[in-house]
Order: C-alpha cells, then structure tokens, then sequence
C-alpha cells in the first residue's frame, strides 16, 4: 500500500503557509486531533467532580452554623427550665434533632447525656464491615480532597474521660457566650458536627455531637449522578468521533491515495473518487481532483501525441535535407548540384520554419496561465495590424474589406498580442486561399455577453467533414500548386489554444451571404463596462 504522504515536511519548508501549519499537534493524526479535542470537553465536565467538594464543604459550614444556634437556642430554653425538667428536655431535643445531648456543670463533670437517658439518635459504622463500593466511595473523596487541597479534617474520637476539658470545642468558647463548633470526620469519613455553648445563668455547658451522614450521601449521589453523565457523554462523544473520522478522515486518505497513484503513473488509467454524494467540503474538494486530474492525465496524452506529431513531421524534411546532401557527392553536373543546394535550403527553411511555431505552440498554455488580461479594443486592434500588413505587402494581391465598430463597442479583456497573432494566423490562412484579386472581409460586432468576429475568404471553402480537423496540429491541405511545405500545420491550432485560453470559441463556418468561401467566426467573452 502507498503511503497517504507523499512528500515530507522539510521538502516543502519553504512553502508552507504559516497560518496553515502546525507546530506542537503536527504529529498527531486527525482522527486523534478530533478524540482529543471532544475528550478535552470531558474533561472540562469532569472537573465538576471537584466542585462537589466545595459543594460539600458548604454543605457542613451551614450544618454547623445552624448546630451552633441550635446549642444556644437549647441552652436559653434550659436556663428557663428546672433541674428536674432538663432532662426531658434535653432528651426531646435530642431526638428532634437527632443529635447526642450532654450537659457539663461549671466543673466539667458530666451531669447529663442523652444516650444514657434514651436510645442513642446515630451510630457510627464501621468501614470494615461495609462493602467495598462505600470503601471506594471513601478512596474516592480523599482523591478529591488530595487534588483540591482541601483543609484538612481531624477523626472523630470519643473521650476516654468524658469531661468538658476532653473537648476543644468546650476548651476554645469565649467570654462572651457565644457558641463554638468543630467539623470532625467519623471512622467511616462521614462528618461529624460539634457545637458547644454556655448555660447563661448556671454557666453549665453544652455539647451537641451530631452525625452528618446524608451530607455525604448527598454528595456520592450527585457524584454518582455526574459520572454517569459524563460516562455516558464520554461514550457519546468517542462514536461521534469515529463518525466524524469515518465521514472526514477515510475520504480524505482515499483521495491521497489516489493522488499518489497519480503521481506514481503506475497505471494507465486513474480515476480520483468523484463522491457525487457529498455536497460538503470534502465532495468539493474530490470532484476537484478529479477535474485536476482529468485535466493533468488531457495534458500528458496531449504533450505525448504533439511529441509524436513533431518527431513525425520534422522527418519529412530531415530525410530529404539527408538525400539531397548525400547525392552531392555522386553529382557532377553543376546545373543538378544547383538543384540539390536549393532543395537543402528549402528544406533547412522548412525545419526552422517548424522549430519556431513548435515552440511557440508548445509554451502558448503556459503563457496564457501565466498572462495578466486587460481590455482589448478588437476594433482598434484588427485596423492597427491590417495596417501593419499593407505595410510590410503581405496581402499579396488579396484585398481586405473592414467594417470597423466604433470605439470601445468590441472590448474584450485579453492579451492584445496573443489576439493579434490569432488574426494574424487567420488572415495568412485565408490570403493563401484567396484567388488573385479577391476579397477578405471582417465582420467585428457585439452580441449580447460576446464580441463576434467573422472572417470570410473567397477561397475554396472548407468541407463540412473538415471543420473540425483543420483545427488539429500539422494538418495541412493546401490549395494545388502551393510550395510544399511553405506552412507547418501549426497556425490554426495555436489559434484555436490561444482562443480558448480567452474562454472563446473559433469555428469554420458557411459564409453568412452563402457565397463560395470560408468564415472563421471567433466568438470572445464581452469585458464588462
């Protein structure tokens, strides 16, 4: 198989498009440059993982402000109440809040504790006898917290000595009785939220403990949540990939291919896929390779038939030009050797002769591509060079009939001397048809987008079958008793490419009077105003 790139980076280094190349991701295939670049969109949505920690941690502040008030709101009912009557209500509030209640006098000894006066509200688990999914879940959470550096948290631990000294939440309250709180993490890193406050009047204090455990249950559900949206968007995102690497990268590699076998010319016959079904960029941009290459392979078989018609039609004269020199070595008569030395001298004129329009034929194409168009009077331009040929008398007997139109009504956009040697071409062709006094009339007039122009002899005429094929390179057929090889064939089809390259036409023609002769009739896009 082929390589899809047929040249490296460093052979064209000197042309390449600074706004089209790459630097860092040159390497990288496109199917990998479509992954990564929806894979980044991903990871952008993974990153809302890390924002459910901060989602967290909000969630606890709010839990431990709201304990805080509640310690002060239960310390004021407390101080309004009889010692008898703290216990039920500490018990009550307990429950309602499902919190651990306990009360320490002003000596730190432990008066009371809701868990010793009634079922305790929450238990701590134990993570070794959880399933391993809650053990992921905990891995998890330190991940995140690790990655977004997040405060760190101290463990929960029971007192060995329950006092109010044992606390730091107790230990840190200030003068001015306003509550103090700590967030602490269970053994199964659930957060436990602990509130402390002064009894106005008794300057008892209590402690609430209290076991947050659906703010982690809310936070994994979130996080479950978000990572089936982005597990599923993930698998959304790589078949769109492949889709778009199936639609855009495939064809493209299949259009490269091709152009390689094209450049290789290891078959006779390549066809670039046209893909009629695409109506995007890529179908645009396959039909036109396709075109390009129908264009490139016309191009080649017609460099190779011109190089066959050369070789073919320069041996003519070659072979006689060869005869007649090596028959001056056997002739004595002085009157034959004359003969011979003028067949050689038509023979050398002939050769340069076709050496000349060869190579004006040969480099016409490329002139033309390579040319800058600009208006051309027509008119103006036919009267300059019929001027021109009254001139230098190469008219011969033949007179020319012009009705010139008037300023700027014949402009077409072109190269003034590439149209002048198409006239030029014409007129010699017909002036050799022409009978002795006869008449070359030229006809140039605009017809809605076109500028037409007619030139008509009084010659022969051209037979219908021929119409096409005196267009062709090296064909001559000459009137009787014309020099032979006087003309190379060449002119008309030089003029025929020049023309074209104006995005024209030029055809023979009946006459338009039906009189007997030929009519060329060149038609040229009209240069807008």
């Amino acid at each position: 198989m082929e390589p899809v790139i047929a040249t490296t980076n460093k052979a064209v280094a000197g042309i390449d498009d600074p706004e089209l190349s790459l630097r860092w991701s040159a390497r990288l295939s496109l199917t990998t440059r479509i992954l990564a670049v929806n894979i980044l969109a991903i990871a952008l949505l993974a990153g809302s993982l890390f924002y459910l920690d901060n989602y967290r941690d909000e969630l606890t502040d709010e839990r431990l402000n709201q304990a805080q008030l509640q310690t002060q709101i239960i310390s004021t009912a407390l101080d309004l109440q009889t010692p008898e009557n703290r216990k039920d209500l500490i018990v009550d509030f307990a429950q309602h809040l499902e919190s651990r209640l306990r009360l320490y006098d002003k000596s730190g000894a432990k008066i009371v504790d809701s868990f010793e006066l009634a079922e305790p509200t929450y238990r701590f688990r134990d993570p070794n006898t959880q399933t391993w999914q809650k053990g992921v879940a905990r891995k998890l959470d330190q991940s995140i917290e690790f990655i977004v550096l997040s405060k760190p948290i101290t463990a929960f631990t029971e007192p060995n000595n329950d006092v109010a000294s044992s606390w730091p939440e107790v230990r840190l309250l200030s003068t001015d009785q306003a509550p103090n709180g700590a967030v602490r993490y269970a053994p199964d890193r659930t957060p436990v939220i602990i509130a402390a406050s002064h009894v106005p009047s008794s300057n008892h204090v209590l402690l609430l403990t209290s076991n947050a455990r659906d703010i982690t249950r809310i936070v994994r559900a979130e996080r479950s949540n978000v990572v089936l949206v982005i597990f599923l968007t993930a698998i959304v995102s790589v078949l769109l990939s492949l889709f778009l690497a199936r639609t855009i990268v495939r064809p493209i590699r299949k259009l490269a291919r091709a152009a390689i076998r094209v450049r290789l010319g290891r078959a006779p016959e390549i066809t670039i896929p046209r893909m009629p079904g695409r109506r995007d960029e890529i179908g645009q941009l396959a039909r036109a390779l396709a075109d390009m290459s129908g264009a490139l392979r016309y191009r080649i078989d017609a460099t190779e038939a011109f190089a066959a018609d050369v070789s073919h039609e320069i041996k003519n004269p070659l072979a006689s030009l060869r005869s007649a020199l090596e028959s001056l070595d056997r002739v004595d008569d002085q009157d034959l050797r004359r003969q011979l030395l003028d067949v050689a001298n038509d023979d050398v004129r002939r050769i340069d002769r076709l050496i000349n329009d060869i190579s004006e034929a040969s480099r016409v194409d490329a002139e033309l591509a390579r040319t800058k168009f600009e208006k051309v009077d027509i008119g103006k331009m036919l009267d300059q060079l019929l001027s021109a040929r009254e001139q230098r008398d190469t008219n011969e007997s033949v007179k020319i009939a012009f009705a010139r139109p008037g300023r700027d009504v014949a402009t077409v956009m072109g190269d003034d001397d590439r149209l002048e040697r198409v006239f030029s071409n014409i007129l010699d062709n017909a002036v050799s048809f022409s009978p002795t006094g006869g008449l070359i009339e030229i006809l140039a007039t605009p017809d809605a987008d076109k500028v037409v122009i007619q030139i008509s002899d009084q010659g022969p005429g051209v037979a219908e079958e021929q119409r096409k094929n005196i267009f062709n390179r090296f064909h001559s057929d000459r009137p009787e008793g014309e020099a032979f090889g006087r003309h190379s064939g060449l002119g008309l089809a030089i003029a025929k490419t020049i023309i074209e390259g104006h995005e024209g036409t030029i055809e023979a023609i009946d006459r338009p009077d039906h009189e007997q002769g030929a009519c060329f009739e060149i038609r040229l896009p009209k240069a807008s105003i």
